[in-house]
């Protein structure tokens, strides 16, 4: 048994909770991939997290007053502390697995589950993380910081899980060009964009 002194919490974190309030199917391994994720990360990132809740559509009356247009459906939506109640995310099982799209983009969708999932929590654990511990960031600041977040962890995370796989050592040899290409492509679309 270990000692602990007066006034100490415990270093031992809180599992997340996953609250399925979605009517629409999700793929059987959700809940595992959800904590494969957040286990990936370092835990001081993701300390103070309560739960995840998956809805089929968020639909929150804060975003009717924004003026910017948007595509689609929101993914994702981090909801920070307020008073008593802490930090917690909100993911839409309609904008990962488009029920209301053709067969194509369905099955595409489906297909994509896991990546798009990951890459959703990347995001919303960076804003977590940059908006309540790290304060050095100023909050112009907060978007390329949080995208950068996201994709350093999501490509880490698809190295990791595509470790020792045939495709993974198929396209090695091939992925410094593959790379190159995709930085100029990205340049001429940025240039296309002005």
């Amino acid at each position: 048994m270990a000692i602990q002194t007066a006034g100490q919490k415990s270093a031992k974190q809180a599992k997340v909770k996953i609250d399925n309030a979605a009517s629409i199917d999700l793929p059987k391994d959700y809940e595992s991939t959800i904590f494969k994720v957040l286990d990936f990360l370092p835990v001081e990132q993701t300390r103070g997290i309560d739960r995840v809740k998956i809805v089929d559509f968020i639909n929150d009356p804060r975003l009717k007053n924004i003026d910017m247009p948007m595509k689609g459906d929101l993914p994702g939506l981090y909801h920070p502390r307020v008073q008593n109640q802490p930090p917690w995310f909100e993911i839409s099982a309609g904008a990962l697995l488009q029920p209301t799209e053709g067969f194509f983009k369905r099955w595409m969708a489906k297909s994509g589950f896991k990546g798009n999932l990951a890459g959703l929590l990347f995001s919303l654990v960076g804003q977590h993380y940059y908006l309540t511990l790290r304060h050095s960031v100023k909050k112009t600041g907060l978007e390329p910081q949080i995208r950068q977040y996201a994709e350093k962890n999501l490509k880490a995370w698809g190295e990791k899980q595509a470790e020792g796989s045939m495709r993974a050592k198929l396209f090695k040899p091939f992925r410094p060009v593959l790379e190159r290409w995709a930085r100029w492509l990205n340049k001429k679309a940025a240039a296309a964009k002005k």
